[in-house]
């Protein structure tokens, strides 16, 4: 086996150390630079602001302008959707997150929760009326699974569904719903008496004009502040027979389209560690204590030196986990993985990073502190850390530790 003479290696790439572009193909570089230049056009001049006044003005717009470039259910086929790949819909997500938590996460429920419950499950004709405008950024949608006394524990949901006739009549509450007040369209997760707690739970698509809808948006939020959360409520809803999603039935339904969303948090939480480091190394760069960069001491040398060995190791492993899921092999336990590694990582990186920075850390000047409190909600929605440990426990022993 040959190794090429140190003058034809190529150049080290701060910004790519362990060569990973290398793994990407044109098309991938393309799609990548194509949702990374809209960020920095769209949403980095505003984003501080947005942060700082809790509000993510112009959502309807910016929903239009990422249907326009594909990135809404952008893994999915057909029905105006892109078709891209899960590589491909990784790096979206990570060049969005990198430019804030909270338009990933309008992007993530729009097409991995919302769009693929209704993809995977819905019928022909569900998949008609509600698809193409959700793909083009026309209909915003969003994901009722979360109850206010309900969270990792989903079986027990109290939101119930009962038969009027052909009809359903919904009632219940959900709660910490990602584009609940501006969505058109709810993918809405009810007990039904069709079966015990869990087996008989079941999927309808409500149009949020439906009577009974409601949706108050969650104000005097800390994290996740330029994106729209909301309470979901249903008082009585009534829906046709045809509301339901006919092929779900059961917990297995809502937690499968969960792991498709975890997927792209495991890139995504990457965009946002990447974005404070990057910070953190243009500052140390810049920053000048007893007479030199700061970037020039051992200390900081260090810290930066250990972020970036993290920084692309989770790149790293969502690349290699994407490349399973193109192939269909990816595992739920294996997204949990990600999920538990990436986040975590990512929160510590951010926090070095902010330590880098000192006191204009906490400043809204830089993205640090963004990233960092944007992260704590990215680290409990879809899995807290405890629950992605117990993912992970019991497939290494065999054992169940959840009951």
């Amino acid at each position: 086996m040959s190794t090429a003479p140190p003058s034809k290696l190529p150049p080290f790439d701060p910004r790519d150390p362990i060569g990973i572009d290398d793994l990407l193909s044109p098309e991938d570089l393309a799609i990548r630079d194509t949702v990374r230049a809209w960020a920095a056009d769209r949403v980095l001049p505003h984003i501080a602001q947005w942060y700082e006044d809790g509000e993510l003005p112009g959502i309807r717009e910016l929903a239009r302008e990422l249907g326009s470039l594909g990135a809404l259910g952008m893994s999915l086929q057909g029905y105006g959707c892109a078709g891209a790949t899960a590589v491909q819909y990784g790096l979206a997500c990570l060049e969005l997150e990198a430019a804030d938590s909270g338009i990933r996460s309008l992007v993530s429920v729009q097409g991995s929760l919302a769009m693929y419950a209704i993809h995977r499950f819905g019928s022909e004709e569900q998949k008609q009326r509600w698809l193409p405008g959700m793909a083009a950024g026309e209909i915003i949608g969003c994901f009722g699974l979360t109850e206010p006394d309900h969270g990792s524990d989903p079986a027990g949901m109290r939101t119930h569904a009962k038969r009027d006739g052909e009809d359903w009549v919904l009632s219940g509450r959900k709660m910490w719903i990602t584009n609940g007040s501006v969505a058109g369209v709810a993918v809405v997760w009810a007990q039904t008496d069709d079966g015990s707690a869990g087996t008989g739970i079941r999927g309808f698509v409500v149009p949020t004009d439906a009577p009974g809808f409601s949706a108050p948006e969650i104000r005097h939020k800390w994290s996740l502040r330029a994106s729209v959360t909301s309470e979901l409520v249903l008082d009585g809803v009534r829906l046709p027979a045809d509301a339901v999603l006919p092929g779900a039935t059961g917990l297995r339904g809502p937690l499968s389209c969960l792991s498709h969303a975890r997927y792209g948090i495991v890139w995504g939480a990457m965009g946002a560690a990447r974005a404070s480091f990057e910070a953190a190394v243009d500052y140390a760069r810049t920053r000048e204590q007893f007479g030199k960069s700061i970037g020039g001491f051992q200390l900081t040398q260090a810290k930066l030196a250990d972020m970036a060995v993290e920084l692309h190791k989770g790149i790293l492993l969502a690349h290699h986990l994407g490349r399973r899921m193109d192939a269909g092999r990816l595992r739920p336990e294996q997204v949990s993985f990600g999920k538990l590694n990436n986040v975590r990582e990512a929160i510590g990186i951010c926090r070095t990073s902010r330590t880098i920075l000192g006191a204009n850390g906490i400043s809204l000047e830089y993205p640090v502190m963004r990233h960092a409190t944007n992260l704590e909600s990215v680290l409990t929605y879809e899995g807290t850390v405890e629950m992605h440990q117990l993912v992970l426990g019991k497939a290494l022993t065999g054992l169940d530790a959840f009951r």
